[in-house]
């Protein structure tokens, strides 16, 4: 397949996701900040909210797991090797190496994702409290953080945390060996202006139009992050529109401009008004680069505000509607602004916001639940939100934008 995603609300022509497995349960609450989660995870109750997630995408596009990707590029003798080489070398976990060439590509894709046990053959290893030598991905079913697709390229993330660069490197392997998937990949860390002050993820980057994309400055994206990027954007010798939003360093639903602002259709985007609507507190910053250069930079009112001055005039409608300020807080911390547009007006979220879908609905979207959807003829099917039931993958900490990469989408005018 084709790499080619130039907005956020195309018709889905393709996407990555990862159906959570025993690494999202293989934690403890004393272990969980460090893996990034503020709650500790059901796994049969996740799986079957993940199962009505699937199946909706699979009415729409062609899915793809990563552990299947992952498996059929462990049969390439020199993407294997890369991967260990890099995994264990980045990881320190060189005494690894030989076990893990000694598995079946099945096995070694399972075991990259769900963690490697200490074996405790020394007294070190026996008395330590860790029970794993290379722990377990907990965050992977997230899987628009560590790749972005802008256009036909993909941008491999430089993630902010240690405990997901791994995820970084499988998804850049995949990208260089998979021979339906091969494209040119970008990766920061591997340019020679590369600085440790860079970060940049998949949550925080916004397709609106081609030449507009925009890039939240969060706990996860640095502005030296935004900076490669832009530089990156610059080579490209033609007009880019960047828009930055900064966002609150706390609490842990604003980690990523998705969940403050999402893209539902062409004139129409979900958001959690305090912080996408108060310029007073949150900087908005509008970069224009043209001909391989800054053209100029200046700050702006909002993202909103920005864009209709680009010819995209929006309807904004409120996660958690617009009548309590309670309501809106206790949803967006449930990924209540975090929509996946499947195609214009199309949009997939969490059933347990019922404010923020009952305000979709009085905005004109039809609210079809994922078990039903099989009663309703997609193809005739206009504006619509269509629902998982989402109480248990929301506790993750995010919603059915984080867990999709979109690789292809049919192009669109806005």
């Amino acid at each position: 397949m084709k790499i080619n995603v130039s907005s956020e609300i195309g018709e889905l022509q393709g996407v990555i996701i990862h159906t959570p497995g025993h690494e999202v349960e293989n934690m403890t609450p004393l272990n969980a900040k460090r893996a990034l989660y503020s709650d500790i995870l059901n796994l049969a109750v996740a799986k079957k909210e993940y199962k009505q997630f699937k199946s909706v995408l699979n009415r729409f596009t062609k899915v793809y797991e990563i552990s299947d990707l992952l498996k059929n590029i462990l049969k390439i003798d020199e993407a294997r090797d890369y991967i260990l080489d890099k995994i264990c070398s980045n990881e320190n976990v060189d005494c690894l190496h030989d076990y893990l060439l000694t598995l079946s590509p099945k096995e070694l894709s399972r075991q990259l994702i769900e963690g490697v046990p200490i074996v405790k053959d020394t007294l070190t290893k026996f008395l330590s409290k860790e029970r794993y030598a290379l722990p377990p991905l907990h965050n992977f079913f997230f899987t628009r953080d560590a790749s972005i697709s802008v256009g036909e390229k993909i941008f491999i993330a430089k993630m902010s945390s240690p405990v997901r660069e791994r995820e970084a490197i499988i998804m850049e392997a995949i990208f260089n060996y998979h021979p339906d998937l091969h494209t040119e990949t970008i990766n920061p860390v591997k340019q020679l202006n590369y600085s440790p002050s860079i970060s940049y993820e998949g949550g925080d980057i916004l397709l609106i139009r081609d030449d507009i994309i925009c890039i939240g400055l969060s706990a996860r994206t640095t502005v030296q992050g935004i900076d490669f990027l832009i530089d990156e954007f610059k080579k490209l010798k033609n007009l880019k529109h960047i828009i930055v939003q900064e966002l609150p360093s706390t609490l842990e639903s604003f980690i990523h401009l998705d969940m403050v602002f999402t893209m539902l259709d062409k004139d129409t985007c979900l958001s959690y008004d305090p912080v996408v609507f108060n310029q007073h507190n949150y900087v908005t910053v509008h970069i224009k680069v043209d001909n391989g250069k800054v053209a100029w930079i200046r700050e702006e009112k909002s993202i909103p505000d920005a864009l209709r001055k680009l010819k995209i005039d929006l309807n904004s409608i409120s996660c958690g509607g617009n009548s309590d300020d309670w309501i809106q807080e206790r949803e967006q911390w449930h990924s209540g602004a975090n929509f996946f547009a499947l195609a214009p007006g199309k949009v997939l979220g969490y059933g347990r916001n019922n404010y923020t879908i009952e305000a979709l609905n009085k905005f004109g979207y039809e609210v079809v639940k994922s078990d039903d959807l099989s009663k309703h003829d997609i193809n005739k099917l206009k504006k619509c939100v269509i629902t998982i039931d989402g109480a248990e993958l929301a506790r993750g900490g995010g919603g059915c934008r984080c867990m999709t990469m979109p690789i292809n989408r049919k192009e669109i005018k806005c």
